[in-house]
């Protein structure tokens, strides 16, 4: 199989100041992406702001023999993000790449969590790959050609305790992905969605033991990353990842039952509830008419058996 390689492609990542965004910048730099390190430089809450972070990542990348320029957009805010743009069309003529990466994290048990602090982290993650991805929306389609990547995480796949804001933006992401991957798909853009767990500052203190926190490397996410923005990528793939373990994640649902005019009703669904939830079989569906049709012959072949 030959090297994967961005030669000739330009890329923003967000959020590529630190973490896994740094090393995200820094791998695509390294395989010969033109890059925008895009950070607001502010803390994990998502207070205050410098340029100075993803300042050094380019001074990295551009001592290294790469192209890079720095950005301190605020994603949420469509004006900075269109500055951002015209940034890269007027140095490099394309964007090939976007890595929507950038996050941060407020913390707290639903019941103490404020609606400020819901609406601050959904803002970020999910209104801000919004912004960023309509942006550049154009450019890709006009160009036949782009790659992008929503950063979700197992707080949005799976839960996880005090982060109702986190996990319903990460969650989000999947929705986001699917439209897009269907609407993209004319024009040669594919969408895929990471799911990392990583040694960062966001995880630095979610109580995990030191020994596998040191395995769980920004880096082993990046792998993933490059994969799913390279020319031959997969599209609507959601991959989770972590301490050098790949894995695919799947929206299924279970075959379910049908339950005549007569029947439908809490009690009976209630006696067939072991049935609705069996996995013996599951499906996979392309588009949203899938459960549809799904139930719809169900109903069908119980009106031509009856």
């Amino acid at each position: 199989m030959s090297e994967i390689d961005f030669k000739n492609k330009v890329a923003i990542v967000t959020g590529a100041g630190n973490g896994l965004g740094r090393s995200h910048a820094l791998a695509l730099a390294e395989r010969g992406a033109k890059v925008v390190v895009n950070d607001l430089g502010g803390a994990r809450d998502g207070s205050g702001g410098s340029i100075s972070a993803a300042q050094e990542v380019v001074n990295h990348i551009n001592a290294s023999g790469g192209e890079a320029i720095a950005d301190g957009a605020n994603v949420t805010n469509e004006a900075e993000v269109a500055a951002m743009v015209k940034a890269a069309m007027d140095k490099w003529g394309r964007i090939d790449i976007l890595v929507n990466n950038a996050g941060i994290l407020r913390d707290k048990s639903f019941h103490k969590m404020t609606l400020d602090d819901f609406r601050a982290v959904i803002d970020v993650h999910l209104v801000g790959s919004a912004i960023c991805t309509h942006t550049v929306w154009p450019i890709m389609r006009e160009q036949t050609y782009g790659r992008i990547i929503l950063t979700s995480s197992p707080s949005g796949l799976h839960g996880i305790f005090g982060q109702v804001n986190y996990g319903a933006a990460k969650a989000g992401m999947i929705g986001m992905m699917n439209a897009l991957h269907l609407e993209g798909a004319k024009y040669n853009i594919k969408a895929n969605v990471l799911s990392p767990s990583a040694k960062t500052r966001m995880t630095e203190d979610l109580g995990i033991p030191e020994a596998i926190l040191d395995q769980m490397t920004p880096e082993a996410i990046t792998a993933a990353m490059l994969y799913l923005v390279s020319e031959d990528a997969p599209s609507r793939a959601i991959v989770s990842c972590a301490a050098g373990g790949y894995s695919r994640a799947y929206i299924v649902e279970t075959d379910g039952v049908y339950l005549p005019p007569e029947k439908q009703t809490p009690e009976e669904i209630a006696k067939k509830w072991d049935e609705i939830s069996s996995t013996e079989h599951v499906h996979y569906y392309e588009n949203s008419s899938g459960p549809n049709m799904n139930f719809m012959t169900k109903a069908k072949d119980y009106a031509i058996g009856k």
